[in-house]
């Protein structure tokens, strides 16, 4: 599995990110399961946030992974805050709402470092951008956490243009990445601006769904179509998507938010399809519908 740096001053992860939203109904030995897959298939980062699972998925994968001291050198743990869900978990929350003060960033690092058993953690991201957000605060929270070596890297999630370059002024050090939703199927942030600002400040973007859900093959010649080009691959549809996103010169991480070891592999082989720049092409225009300008 090939590794590489999000930024220059940012840490080294797996190009292929395992995604645990969805991991809060499985068994411990099922979630082991999951941990074993990927790293067997070179994939050392995971990815958190502490609402996933009505707030139960960091601790389940703490737990798995508590009696493996060892471990933890070798795997990188990003999580997010900053959504507040209503949960009986929170019984305080009135509304869905966000949450960027630096006592909220601070308390939720906390939690989440007792929740996953480790002292520290890889990558911080704030989760949603929050209108009420105080940069200079968030900045304050930042540094805190920074110096204490409770966070080693930050950036951001779902932060258009401008707010990722407004938070940045205010930070003394650089914002490593922001992973938002980017696929054959949600492929507009990489015209609109989003993915060529990320590559002006040298910053690879995490890509969330980044098979699209499977919920835009609603054309079965589109899919059939894309089928046809992964048999000229020798490749499964997925790895295909994969490898559209892969191709991009952003240096994209997807994250495969699956429970199912198979598709773990599957996402990983994704690194050894190497497509042509006419296909790529030709797959963008299956799904808009024309030609380039």
């Amino acid at each position: 599995m090939e590794k590489k740096r999000i930024h220059p001053e940012g840490p080294e992860l797996s190009r292929i990110i395992t995604g645990v939203w969805r991991w809060h109904a499985l068994s411990s030995s099922d979630t082991e399961a999951l941990i074993n897959t990927s790293l067997e298939n070179g994939i050392t980062t995971f990815d958190h946030a502490d609402i996933y699972g009505n707030y139960s998925c960091e601790e389940l994968f703490g737990y798995a992974i508590a009696n493996r001291s060892s471990l933890r050198s070798t795997i990188q743990l990003v999580t997010k805050c900053g959504i507040k869900l209503l949960s009986d978990k929170r019984p305080e929350h009135r509304v869905k709402h966000y949450d960027t003060s630096k006592e909220h960033i601070v308390a939720s690092v906390e939690h989440s470092l007792q929740n996953l058993k480790t002292d520290y953690l890889d990558l911080l991201l704030l989760h949603r951008p929050d209108p009420l957000m105080n940069p200079a605060e968030v900045a304050e929270a930042f540094s805190t956490l920074k110096q204490s070596g409770k966070v080693l890297f930050f950036g951001i999630s779902n932060f258009t243009v401008t707010q990722f370059e407004m938070l940045q002024s205010y930070l003394p050090f650089p914002l490593v990445t922001n992973q938002i939703e980017l696929s054959l199927f949600n492929h507009q942030l990489f015209f609109d601006g989003t993915v060529d600002t990320l590559m002006k400040h040298h910053i690879s973007p995490m890509a969330w769904s980044p098979l699209g859900g499977g919920k835009f093959f609603t054309a079965s010649e589109t899919q059939k179509q894309l089928e046809a080009l992964a048999q000229h691959y020798t490749c499964s549809l997925s790895q295909l998507l994969l490898a559209w996103l892969l191709k991009h010169p952003s240096g994209i991480f997807p994250i495969l938010g699956t429970t199912n070891a198979s598709r773990l592999t599957e996402g990983a082989n994704a690194l050894t399809v190497k497509l042509d720049r006419q296909h790529w092409f030709a797959m963008l225009k299956l799904v808009t519908g024309k030609d380039v300008a």
